[in-house]
């Protein structure tokens, strides 16, 4: 074979190798990385935004698309050890014209983790009532969504802040 043909499979197969062992190696020594990008990725796909909102010393991570309009608000409660982005299957079906709100409950994710947190039912719907009002989400009632654990906090916050929610959506409650 020709030196010229071995140098140019040389530089093919490094161009190809090179990229495939990153990936390779990313996933291996760094998945979370991954599985980050992968959530921004749809995030910035679907127009959700990442903000940060404070109570006192507390923390909320929350993601948004829209503005409050004339339509009601959605909040969505996530699951126990799950977040705020696993509510991004759903959002994709979604008008774009919602106001949407995907909360990370607290102790996960990007919200404050305290072991002096009370994490109880009641616990979790005096905090998300928290993060309602310094969203201002309580202004007019908003449709309430919850999956699992998150179901049972929205069932119970429905239960205490009537006056807050429009409907109540409880998946897997």
């Amino acid at each position: 074979m020709d030196l010229d043909v071995v140098n140019m499979f040389v530089i093919a197969g490094g161009t190809l190798a090179i990229p495939i062992l990153a990936f390779v190696a990313s996933f291996l020594l760094w998945p979370s990385a991954l599985i980050r990008i992968y959530y921004w990725y749809w995030r910035r796909t679907l127009g959700m935004q990442v903000r940060y909102v404070h109570h006192e010393d507390y923390q909320f991570c929350y993601s948004f698309r829209g503005r409050p309009g004339h339509k009601p608000s959605i909040l969505m409660l996530h699951g126990f050890s799950a977040h705020k982005d696993m509510w991004l299957s759903v959002v994709k079906f979604l008008p774009k014209n919602l106001h949407l709100v995907c909360v990370d409950m607290p102790g996960h994710e990007g919200t404050t983790r305290s072991s002096l947190d009370d994490l109880s039912i009641d616990g979790q719907v005096k905090r998300i009532h928290q993060f309602v009002e310094c969203l201002k989400l309580n202004k007019k009632p908003f449709h309430l969504v919850g999956t699992s654990m998150g179901g049972q906090v929205a069932g119970v916050y429905a239960a205490y802040y009537p006056s807050d929610v429009s409907s109540l959506c409880l998946v897997c409650p």
